[in-house]
């Protein structure tokens, strides 16, 4: 909370502090970078970060992919009763290329990314970040660089974790509840779900995973005081990673299209 004396330069109106805010933002991910590139993490910091972002997630990227492969299941069954061999293919390829990367990222978001958010408040409120520049440690090397790293690294394999979930309880649902034969689901379904769709999700979920960091650290560590000031750090760093995950999203679907349009144009026009 700032004082009597001190003087508030943050911008007043709403564009600007937005303008304001997505400045701090580049800022604060930039010197990220640096520290990442020309310093390695500090001992003591890895594993446990790990842990909490990657085997502490694992059941609920399994819960979500199974029942979005399960619910989606059901509602194509609606739309096709008269080809229900082509479910298989239409499960599997919505899953990989775009619902499996999305869910799962929103999902980590609130899981991972609120945690970050509320932790690093606290230690901001508690002055504990402030502690640690007196000790000589800089606290986005010892703080933020290891959580950048994890979710970087280890939501991409969440995502495969979750994709395979879902497409196996898509493919539960449409042979032992709708009656599709497993053989045409998995035939009709082989030639469309390629490599470049495996690389696809892997990419998105990993620069989700970036921004889930970046964004929720950033809040984090720029909460105000109290306890009020760590709820709404947390909760505001959920609602902009969500945000940026469907803009990056769609920027990224455009950027990779074309892509692969330019590196296999015979693949390109057999994609539906």
């Amino acid at each position: 909370m700032a004082s009597a004396g001190d003087i508030d330069t943050r911008p007043v109106f709403l564009p600007f502090q937005f303008i304001y805010s997505l400045g701090e933002l580049v800022s604060f991910s930039l010197r990220t970078l640096v520290w990442l590139c020309t310093r390695r993490p500090c001992r003591g910091t890895l594993v446990p970060t790990f842990y909490s972002v990657g085997v502490g997630s694992v059941w609920v990227v399994a819960v979500t992919g199974f029942f979005i492969g399960m619910v989606l299941a059901v509602q194509s069954y609606e739309q096709f009763k008269l080809f229900p061999t082509r479910m298989g293919l239409v499960i599997n390829v919505s899953i990989i290329r775009e619902l499996g990367p999305v869910l799962a990222a929103t999902m980590l978001a609130g899981r991972v990314g609120s945690a970050m958010a509320a932790e690093l408040a606290t230690m901001r409120v508690t002055e504990q970040v402030d502690a640690l520049d007196c000790l000589g440690v800089n606290h986005l090397h010892y703080l933020v660089v290891p959580r950048f790293l994890a979710c970087v690294l280890l939501i991409p394999l969440l995502t495969i974790f979750a994709n395979s979930f879902g497409v196996l309880g898509g493919y539960l649902v449409c042979t032992q509840v709708f009656d599709v034969e497993s053989y045409h689901y998995w035939e009709n379904s082989e030639g469309v779900v390629s490599f470049w769709d495996l690389m696809t999700s892997s990419i998105k979920a990993s620069v989700f995973g970036g921004a889930i960091a970046l964004i929720c650290c950033h809040r984090g560590l720029r909460s105000e005081a109290g306890a009020e000031g760590v709820g709404r750090a947390a909760t505001r760093a959920f609602v902009w990673s969500f945000i940026a995950i469907l803009v990056l999203d769609f920027f990224l679907g455009v950027f990779l299209n074309r892509l692969s349009e330019y590196l296999w144009p015979m693949a390109a026009n057999k994609m539906i």
